[in-house]
């Protein structure tokens, strides 16, 4: 019987010939991620345990981006847990404000993650290095700890979906929206604790930036991983941003797939996720008349250059609505800085937007851009529940760059094309 992507990395790494779905397996660890939320809980553990050494300091990565730049004593004493242990410990791979970014997005940039590589993350959206050919998973503080001792972490070896990609996607139609319209059509359950493998031709159509984004988001449908081949894009970026090794794996031919589903690319529109699910989403044209508060363009998912340009592109020589507020922030330093260069951060100042430092704040409803009770917004980022940026009475629709930038020139959820773009 053959294996899937995911179970090829997982058996190499458990050096292992073979592995199948459902086995228990302890697999060597190539990177260990946390942030300031969760690595606190991880580096209390590690204190309790005598000897409290990491396994290596150039395979852990700390980056406090969650309640940065502080928002208050509490989250700085988070900060300075994280920052001091680092110290400490020697951890190469520690960024903090001035050179960090949101995790996600910053990991890759740094070349800190390849093709083939398993890694764990105290954050659940860590499954965002699939795009790159690698298996990547959140986990608990508690493994975290583990992982930064030993270099090792416990599987069971997920079970797998197939997503055959065909076609080309329309204009205005990005990565978001495709994985999107994959959560409204499986649910936020429909791939619990399974592989989501991308595959077929459509693929070549996807940015890296595209393929970031579908790979943050596998967690939303309930995916162990999301993980795409290792195509010609992928191997440039690999090597543009990194100098480690990569090894590429591929499928076997006879794999076994629990389901195989076909994504007509072409038909895709832009897609918003309503409250309170990211499974609960209609295309542009049904969404109907949605007079909006907010606007949140960045994040994890939607933060990078791409995103960016994009949002630039449908602002530039227009104002937002009225009592709109608009927040964006770029995904890292690096993306900040060729934003300004670009042009970008101006188009969006004289749009009336604000610009804010690399943070994770307002997709959480951590600082900046909370939402009061009964208050709407449009955001880029990846989770709408209850709560989740604000009051419990607020709401939260997730949408593309595109969506969210034209929604805040309407003041109600819009298309680019209700811009005549």
């Amino acid at each position: 019987m053959g294996m899937t992507m995911t179970q090829k990395i997982l058996a190499a790494h458990a050096r292992l010939d073979n592995v199948t779905a459902g086995q228990l397996i302890e697999a060597d660890l190539d990177l260990v991620l946390g942030n300031d939320v969760t690595a606190p809980v991880a580096i209390k553990e590690m204190q309790k345990v005598k000897g409290n050494g990491v396994f290596d300091k150039d395979k852990i990565a700390l980056v406090p981006d969650h309640f940065t730049p502080n928002k208050d004593i509490k989250s700085a004493e988070h900060c300075k847990c994280v920052r001091d242990f680092a110290y400490e410990h020697d951890i190469t791979n520690y960024f903090e404000i001035g050179e960090m970014g949101i995790e996600h997005a910053l990991l890759p940039e740094k070349g800190l993650v390849v093709a083939g590589d398993v890694v764990i993350g105290a954050d659940s959206h860590t499954c965002t290095y699939g795009a790159l050919g690698a298996f990547s998973t959140g986990v608990g503080s508690t493994d975290m700890a583990a992982g930064m001792a030993t270099g090792k972490a416990w599987f069971k070896v997920p079970s797998a979906l197939k997503f055959e990609l065909v076609g080309k996607p329309a204009e205005w139609v990005s990565g978001k929206d495709i994985i999107l319209h994959i959560i409204g059509k499986i649910g936020v359950d429909g791939a619990l604790y399974k592989s989501m493998e991308f595959t077929g031709e459509g693929i070549s159509h996807l940015t890296m930036d595209d393929r970031f984004s579908m790979a943050n988001m596998a967690i939303e449908a309930g995916a162990k991983n999301g993980i795409f081949p290792v195509d010609e894009k992928v191997l440039e970026y690999i090597k543009e941003h990194s100098s480690k090794a990569y090894k590429v794996y591929e499928a076997d031919d006879d794999a076994v797939y629990d389901e195989t589903y076909v994504i007509d690319l072409s038909a895709l529109k832009p897609t918003v996720a309503f409250p309170h699910l990211p499974e609960n989403t209609r295309t542009i044209d049904e969404v109907g008349d949605i007079k909006i508060d907010q606007v949140v363009i960045g994040s994890c998912t939607n933060g990078r250059i791409e995103d960016l340009r994009t949002a630039a592109k449908v602002l530039a020589g227009r104002k937002v609505a009225k009592g709109m507020r608009v927040i964006v922030f770029p995904a890292t330093q690096a993306i900040y800085l060729q934003a300004m260069e670009e042009g970008l951060l101006s188009t969006f100042i004289k749009a009336g937007a604000v610009v804010s430092t690399p943070t994770c704040g307002p997709c959480l409803g951590g600082h900046m851009g909370i939402l009061a009770a009964g208050e709407r917004a449009v955001a880029t980022t990846n989770r709408n529940f209850v709560g989740r940026m604000g009051h419990v009475e607020s709401e939260v629709y997730l949408a593309s760059p595109a969506v969210a930038a034209a929604s805040a020139v309407t003041g109600k959820i819009s298309g680019p094309k209700e811009l005549g773009l």
